[in-house]
């Protein structure tokens, strides 16, 4: 009923409302209609009285408010900055604190996304003082003895003063002058890894990592609730130091801090841990034995007393990475292929049991962070779905005692998410008749090379993650890490922000079982191949990397080699000069070495063969990826390095990076930042913006 017909109703007399009911209501049934007009009347004024507030305004008009105040519009490619409603409300509270350090460190954060922290590079120039302004903690030459400002020095909390440096901070060259001010970026975030089971390596020693590897330990950020504090150590994604975890134990340890330990039948609390260097020595670890629960978070390692092996040791740990891909304690419920009931699996249960009982069709969620060793294996009869996952914020670790061999009958799915998987294969037998078959790999880690060393080098380099020998198998995978992978030829594969890794670029990232012919149909987005390629046909790559290369005496006479070109297109991607491939638009280095060609050429027709050979060398030399880590199990692995050239880091299509961490959208992050910077950078300074890590 509409409230404003009784009002209207009521502003009638009352001798036409008494005769208006005798003769069966025509008058109020007026009034309804006009009611429905003034509603909508009244409805239109109070949100042009909303629309005066950016808080309460419509969409649409966020745009026209932040134009009164001239609020540039930035690249939509965070939360914060999808939307200008926020931002556009908070740029008055910018702008009366307009070029200090603390609201410039706050716009970092909102424009980017990443943990930022500015630094005033003239306060720590080595001059002499004013008698009237002196800086007691300014010393021309450092304290030796404290241990923190050396262990510091030169990072975005560097506090030892230091001589000037005239070269431009714009170019990362400079850093300490007058007009200095330089912007700390963390592109790399920290991932939590909560209650998995330690590696055991004997009674007093155990490892972090569930891979059984040494892992750098990372500080899980603070909040900061205070736009006047500047960002410390505590509250950005920090690498953890000995000396710094020692000294701020009660800051890092505990059930909600950066790390913490449980144990059955160990006290575990702040009081009865330590922090010491367990690096290796000879076939042992330094400092052993000791008397407390002993953490190294530089290797990730933990020693414990001798004579009382703990029960059930359980660590919960922070990791760096670049983005949510390849499984991990995330949002991922979206992702998930089947709904309704599962069956649970934690730690203790049988995973091989749950998959047995739910093949004829179903779902097996894993519902911890766990550690399950077993030989799997698994067969779908016609017609079966099939989804084997981690839980949403989950995730576990299967450590296969072998191959796992997948049979999958005719019109069946298996799914797989959120796993990390190591010690073996998935290999796609090769049983039954014709007929349609799904293997989908969501948000999962084959570990390149199977296993891994302690050092992190890969133990068996050469061998695929992933076999398919089955004929007509479709193979779907989104947001992964694997290693190399060979298909038969009739194979469709379809890859999309994914890093496949054969572990070396000389090494066999694609091919058939042979590891030499041409493997399936193969479609690849937003993704990143180090190793070789063969296929039988490249239906697209778009916003791809290829870093491959031919190696001394190589069988292979192309590093990446589609066999059928008629079809297909290579867009917006690396693909080495020598590669077989489709049609190539706006590809690397082929667009930059024709753009050489062209500007050197003048007149059109004068370059000699020699030229044209030196050119190309030096453009395919110069246009090539450049990773900041080339090992699974670092923070930066498969980020490109900040030296990587501009052709590649914003060669996409929609000028973001090529490759698996396309969608970070680095540059229009930095981009942002700089829109801002131009805005809020008090007159006279110059500012410069850093990755820490």
């Amino acid at each position: 009923m509409n409230p404003e017909v009784d009002k209207l109703y009521r502003l009638l007399p009352a001798v036409y409302r008494i005769r208006d009911a005798e003769q069966g209501g025509a008058l109020r049934a007026l009034c309804e209609v006009l009611a429905e007009d003034i509603a909508v009347l009244r409805e239109n004024l109070d949100q042009l009285y909303d629309d005066q507030f950016i808080e309460t305004c419509a969409d649409w008009v966020a745009p026209y408010i932040g134009d009164l105040i001239g609020y540039r519009t930035l690249h939509g490619v965070t939360e914060r900055t999808r939307s200008a409603r926020a931002e556009v409300a908070n740029t008055i509270a910018y702008r009366r604190r307009k070029g200090t350090a603390t609201v410039l460190e706050q716009l970092a954060r909102d424009v980017t996304g990443w943990n930022a922290r500015v630094v005033e590079f003239f306060q720590w120039l080595q001059t002499s003082q004013y008698m009237n302004h002196i800086r007691p903690a300014n010393h021309a030459t450092p304290d030796l003895r404290n241990w923190e400002a050396l262990e510091r020095r030169d990072t975005a909390f560097n506090s030892l003063a230091h001589s000037v440096d005239m070269r431009r901070i714009e170019t990362q060259r400079g850093r300490y002058n007058i007009p200095n001010v330089g912007l700390f970026l963390w592109p790399l975030d920290a991932y939590s890894l909560t209650r998995s089971p330690a590696v055991r390596l004997d009674d007093e020693r155990y490892l972090f990592s569930p891979l059984g590897i040494d892992q750098q330990l990372v500080t899980r950020p603070q909040s900061e609730t205070d736009i006047a504090h500047l960002a410390e150590p505590i509250t950005v994604p920090e690498p953890i130091s000995r000396r710094v975890l020692a000294r701020y134990l009660d800051r890092y340890y505990g059930p909600q801090l950066s790390l913490f330990l449980e144990a059955d039948n160990l006290d575990t609390s702040l009081a009865n841990v330590t922090v010491c260097n367990l690096s290796d020595q000879g076939a042992t670890w330094a400092h052993l034995p000791v008397s407390k629960i002993t953490v190294d978070p530089v290797l990730g390692r933990i020693a414990v007393p001798p004579g009382t092996p703990p029960v059930n040791l359980r660590v919960t740990y922070h990791y760096g990475f670049s983005m949510p891909t390849g499984g991990g304690e995330y949002e991922r419920s979206k992702t998930f292929a089947l709904g309704g009931g599962f069956a649970s699996v934690t730690q203790g249960q049988s995973l091989q049991g749950a998959l047995t009982a739910a093949q004829a069709g179903g779902v097996v969620e894993i519902g911890d962070s766990g550690r399950y060793e077993e030989t799997l294996s698994l067969t779908l009869p016609t017609t079966a779905k099939v989804e084997l996952r981690a839980g949403n914020e989950h995730r576990p670790t299967l450590v296969l005692g072998g191959d796992w061999t997948v049979t999958l009958a005719p019109n069946t799915e298996l799914t797989l998410n959120g796993l990390l998987m190591t010690g073996g294969r998935i290999r796609v037998a090769a049983v039954g008749g014709p007929g349609t078959r799904i293997l989908r790999l969501r948000h999962c880690t084959l570990v390149p090379g199977l296993a891994l060393a302690r050092d992190g080098e890969p133990l068996s380099p050469a061998v695929p993650s992933l076999v398919v020998e089955q004929p007509g198998t479709q193979v779907e995978i989104d947001h992964g890490v694997l290693g190399g992978m060979t298909c038969v030829d009739s194979a469709e594969v379809s890859i999309s922000h994914t890093l496949i890794d054969g572990t070396a670029p000389t090494r066999v990232a694609f091919a058939a079982p042979d590891g030499i012919s041409g493997g399936g149909t193969l479609t690849i987005v937003n993704s990143t191949v180090i190793g070789k390629v063969h296929t039988k046909r490249l239906d697209l790559a778009s916003n791809t990397i290829f870093a491959s290369a031919l190696g001394g005496g190589d069988g292979w006479s192309h590093p990446v080699w589609s066999d059928q070109n008629q079809e297909g297109c290579c867009r917006f991607s690396f693909v080495p000069l020598n590669a077989i491939v489709p049609s190539r638009y706006r590809c690397q280095p082929a667009l930059a070495l024709e753009q050489a060609l062209l500007e050197a050429d003048q007149p059109k027709g004068s370059l000699a063969d020699p030229e044209k050979l030196a050119i190309t060398l030096a453009t395919q030399a110069r246009v090539r990826p450049a990773f900041a880590a080339r090992r699974y199990g670092q923070a930066a692995y498969g980020r490109l390095a900040d030296h990587c050239p501009r052709e590649i880091r914003r060669g996409a299509d929609d000028e973001s990076e090529m490759g698996v961490f396309h969608d970070v959208f680095a540059p229009q992050r930095e981009d942002n930042l700089k829109i801002r910077l131009h805005e809020y950078l008090r007159f006279g300074l110059e500012a410069g913006v850093f990755y820490a890590t």
